[in-house]
């Protein structure tokens, strides 16, 4: 009886990278509630949902840095391909351009990106950390130069107060069910993103090339084409919360986007997503987009310098790799069967 009861428990925990996730999760809960013991506006109704909301764009950029991670890659250029489609959009729709048509155009640049990547990578076996460093660059100076150099003006003076108006809340301002879009448009991608990881063939793919590329290529897996997937998942969520930091400044803003492939590792890494690739869930990744925001937003609320809160995350950071390493060199279980 005892053992038929606790085999949901064995069989949740046995997932692969659940143990991460949920370790983030008791983590978030004891953060969140000790910052609401010291401040308790942390827990009031309209602090949540701008939480949710901020968090969102974390979560967004989280998910295609930990496709790639778990291929045991990195990309360095998110934070640049999200200022980049940020600039597209706005400059065009400035210039009168169709919302509509601003975005597919923005969004065929950003897929460019991601192309070029998984083909460095990929094909040509340029370390990532390389690769990803020439096309953040890239990206970034097509930020720079699609307006010559300058932020542009808002985006009402080109396609009119009221499509701007729809576009932002669409995007950022608007609410569904009491709910801020953002937040919906990252649970639907969250959810389109979850079942391909783990339950589609390239999911499978992509864990067996993080966990031994050899031995995926002896198995028939195109590493080529699976890698490729993994950046273009990447660049096409660098490009929506393109969309969303457009929609919250009205504006595009070259420097958009600074950052937030750092942004993107720390909430895949606290969710238990290995930088060593072959584990971590995306539930992971969920855990700790919320764990990142929830300290950003409980350090504010108390008054905590924002040195104080880049290096309380960094911390939580360094200790979420060491914990993987130790995790992987067997370390726990060579002392439980000593």
């Amino acid at each position: 009886m005892n053992q038929k009861k606790q085999n949901p428990i064995k069989k949740l925990l046995s997932v692969r990278g659940m143990g991460g996730a949920l370790t983030a999760f008791i983590g978030l809960i004891i953060i969140y509630i000790a910052f609401g013991i010291i401040n308790p506006n942390v827990f009031s109704g309209q602090n949540v949902m701008n939480l949710l909301r901020s968090m969102s764009k974390y979560l967004i950029i989280g998910i295609g840095q930990s496709y790639v991670l778990i291929t045991g890659n990195i990309d360095l250029s998110i934070g640049s391909v999200v200022g980049m489609s940020s600039m597209i959009t706005a400059t065009l729709m400035t210039m009168g351009v169709n919302p509509l048509v601003a975005i597919l155009i923005s969004f065929c640049c950003c897929m460019v990106i991601g192309i070029i990547n998984g083909f460095l990578v990929g094909k040509c076996q340029l370390p990532p950390f390389i690769a990803t460093l020439g096309t953040m660059f890239v990206a970034r100076g097509i930020a720079y130069m699609v307006n010559g150099n300058r932020n542009t003006d808002a985006i009402a003076s080109g396609i009119g107060k009221e499509p701007a108006e729809s576009f932002q809340n669409v995007f950022y301002y608007g609410q569904t069910a009491g709910v801020y879009n953002t937040f919906w448009i990252a649970i639907i991608l969250f959810i389109v993103f979850f079942f391909l990881l783990s339950k589609t063939r390239t999911g499978r793919h992509i864990y067996a090339i993080g966990s031994n590329v050899d031995a995926a290529k002896l198995s028939g897996v195109n590493v080529v084409a699976t890698v490729t997937k993994t950046y273009l998942v990447s660049a096409f969520c660098s490009f929506v919360v393109g969309l969303i930091l457009c929609g919250q400044a009205s504006m595009g803003n070259m420097e958009a986007g600074n950052m937030y492939e750092m942004y993107a590792v720390a909430a895949g890494v606290i969710g238990g997503i290995s930088p060593l690739g072959g584990t971590g869930i995306l539930l992971g990744t969920l855990a700790g987009s919320a764990v990142w925001q929830t300290l950003e937003n409980g350090l504010n609320m108390i008054g905590a310098q924002v040195g104080i809160q880049r290096l309380v995350i960094g911390i939580i950071v360094v200790f979420a790799v060491l914990l993987d390493v130790v995790v992987r060199n067997g370390v726990f279980k060579k002392k439980a069967t000593s």
